[in-house]
């Protein structure tokens, strides 16, 4: 069984881009230009943004099940010049298997049936082995030391 590694849409991130620093601070979100590679993930392109590139840095909800006690949300990066990445089924991005992960696995309900903590080396082998399972629906992927969400996992259509 393989998988497909779901980036975030660029389209609800994009007009934060035109907002002042006052805008952004309304809705919770910052202005953030990457200081040193490695240091802002970006979301969108599941790409490491570069030193000087311009971000966002935002408050993201990548679990909202209303029914479920485990949605959950954080921070996150959307790089300005992000184009959307399109990870072909079975391919883990190189920004994910760099980095030490934390993966989050949830069922149909999205109820957590279990979690693990990771060397991204083995973000391949460990998905191929939870969609292997039968009640694994997604698979969340998280930076470990921060915990801050970076992408998710599904069974391809």
């Amino acid at each position: 069984m393989t998988y497909q590694i779901e980036p975030l849409p660029l389209a609800p991130f994009k007009p934060l881009f035109a907002l002042d620093d006052d805008e952004l601070a309304a809705v919770g979100a910052r202005r953030w230009v990457a200081d040193a590679p490695g240091r802002a993930p970006c979301r969108v392109s599941l790409k490491d943004a570069d030193a000087g590139d311009r971000l966002i840095l935002l408050h993201h909800a990548h679990l909202t099940d209303p029914a479920s006690p485990y949605r959950a949300g954080g921070p996150i990066f959307v790089r300005e010049e992000a184009t959307m990445a399109t990870p072909a089924p079975g391919e883990v991005p190189s920004m994910l298997s760099r980095r030490p992960l934390s993966i989050r696995i949830y069922d149909a309900r999205n109820t957590m049936i279990d979690g693990e903590v990771i060397d991204g080396a083995d973000l391949d082998a460990r998905l191929a082995h939870w969609f292997g399972q039968r009640l694994t629906h997604q698979v969340h992927i998280h930076f470990a030391p921060r915990g801050c969400y970076l992408a998710r996992a599904v069974r391809p259509a």
